[in-house]
């Protein structure tokens, strides 16, 4: 066999994961499970930002295939999410769906870039404390939206008498299979068997309760090719571009944030500038195949893992019978009880919950503490995860600043030479430096001193000018100082600074720094 066909075939085996060992029987029914659940909340999410019921699941089927298929690792689930949607619906109320599409395709191209570019990675910059409240506020997301499925169909009021009563056992039941079923077989996914068994329960009894087709028709054809009618101009882009830039980074960090409480789970690893690639995609042709475009669905994604599903077949089994259902299985999927799945959800909540925090909460730091739960409220109350977290991001930025700039010491002797030796510990960066500068007594120094960073770094712009500030006040009073065992970062924020700062350092080709290559 030709060697190009052989290495060809093996990296196509790698980035479809073909190598992977699959259970199909888990896959499979997990897929089936997912696409139970997505249904309902995609229209839904459809029908509140306005649009026609059947661009929502557009959105599901085509999101879900193209990153089961593309995505960043194998078991997270794609589609029409809320946190996206939101997003447009101002754009939605103003200018219509044709400006709606034009800004996912947008959202797309910014998020391909980012995968390209590789700016993926910072993700890894969210500390755990901001992880605990982003889950435990989404979990209660997950929870409080099914509280809605308790009202009338069309936006009425609140479910009463033997209507509520149905309800609440129908989704009594199903919690009670889901919890139950595992404990006697694992052979099946206890939430598929319980959609079953309470929509043959529902179907066989001719219970009256609420059911699919009662939010919207799930009826329609395969996805039309459809481009934007709008005018391609600079004002369009003006228009649309700060929505586009929001919808690229809510669905990313919700993303890369599904992709790391995946690996967690999984103790595997994802690769998140190919899921920024492949969400990028998926919206594009979102825009062009009249979808409304979407994320990585973390619900969805939990209801996936606790199914079983470990590869890529589950997903690309959900969005295929998402399609199915649109297709021809719309009079059956319609008539399955929404109790079912608000069980299945109320569930995926429960478990999604660090319930963990709580038992840790005693030994963590008081601001870690407050990151986390302030995370969570913002969560539960905007509905805006990814301005939660970078609040989060921003906080703990800023604690941790703070406690660095805390650190900052130095020690100081006279030699025998009469020369003053000040010995800097911890990092010189902006937090710092008022508190580096406080170590220095000019006045009373001798008139040579020496300032050793050999525990120490320069880091930033603020250092720079603290040191300048430093050396001027030496130069007034007619003093010289040095600066010694400066890391190689260091030495090159000053030979950049140059037309700033004017020391003299001295060379000491002996002294390495533990970042330094020893070459």
């Amino acid at each position: 066999m030709d060697l190009t066909l052989i290495f060809s075939m093996k990296a196509l085996s790698e980035f479809f994961d073909f190598s992977q060992k699959v259970n199909y029987k888990n896959e499979i029914l997990a897929g089936l499970t997912v696409a139970m659940t997505m249904i309902p909340e995609s229209l839904s999410f459809a029908i509140l930002a306005g649009f026609p019921p059947l661009v929502g699941l557009y959105a599901a089927f085509i999101m879900g295939l193209v990153t089961a298929v593309l995505g960043g690792r194998p078991g997270m689930v794609s589609g029409g999410a809320g946190a996206t949607v939101v997003v447009l619906i101002a754009l939605m109320q103003s200018h219509g769906i044709e400006y709606v599409f034009a800004a996912v395709a947008l959202a797309g191209i910014l998020q391909i870039l980012v995968g390209v570019f590789k700016l993926g990675k910072f993700i890894r910059l969210v500390p755990n404390p901001v992880m605990y409240g982003f889950v435990n506020g989404l979990a209660v997301i997950i929870f409080m939206s099914q509280l809605e499925q308790f009202k009338s169909a069309g936006g009425g009021g609140w479910l009463t008498g033997t209507t509520l009563y149905i309800m609440a056992g129908l989704v009594a039941l199903t919690i009670a299979i889901v919890v139950l079923l595992p404990k006697l077989t694992k052979a099946v996914p206890a939430s598929l068997v319980a959609i079953i068994v309470v929509f043959a329960i529902v179907f066989g009894f001719g219970i009256e309760t609420k059911t699919v087709e009662d939010i919207a028709s799930v009826s329609g054809g395969f996805p039309p090719f459809h481009v934007p009618d709008i005018a391609f101009n600079v004002e369009t882009l003006q228009l649309i571009f700060p929505y586009s830039l929001i919808m690229a980074a809510v669905g990313l960090t919700e993303g890369l944030l599904t992709l790391n409480l995946v690996d967690e789970i999984t103790g595997t690893r994802g690769n998140s500038n190919r899921e920024c690639v492949a969400q990028g995609s998926a919206n594009i042709l979102n825009g062009f195949f009249y979808g409304m475009g979407g994320c990585p669905m973390i619900a969805q994604t939990l209801v996936n893992l606790s199914a079983g599903a470990r590869a890529r077949l589950a997903g690309i089994v959900a969005a295929l019978t998402i399609l199915l259902i649109i297709l021809f299985g719309a009079p059956i999927i319609g008539k399955v009880p929404i109790a079912a799945l608000v069980g299945v959800m109320i569930m995926v909540a429960i478990s999604t919950f660090e319930w963990a925090s709580f038992s840790i909460i005693n030994k963590m730091p008081k601001h870690d503490i407050i990151t986390g739960i302030l995370v969570a409220v913002i969560t539960v109350w905007l509905h805006n995860l990814a301005l939660a977290v970078l609040i989060g991001v921003v906080i703990s930025a800023l604690v941790f600043a703070w406690e660095s700039a805390k650190r900052i010491r130095a020690r100081h002797y006279t030699d025998s030479e009469g020369v003053k030796h000040y010995e800097i510990y911890g990092p010189l960066f902006f937090a710092s430096t008022t508190v580096f500068m406080e170590k220095f007594d000019v006045e009373a120094d001798p008139d040579v001193v020496i300032i050793d960073f050999k525990e120490s770094r320069i880091a930033d712009m603020s250092a720079i000018e603290s040191i300048n500030k430093l050396t001027a006040k030496y130069s007034k009073a007619g003093k010289t100082v040095r600066l010694r065992h400066l890391s190689e970062d260091s030495r090159r924020l000053l030979a950049n600074a140059r037309a700033v700062v004017d020391v003299n350092i001295i060379e000491d080709p002996t002294y390495k720094v533990v970042t330094d290559k020893v070459k």
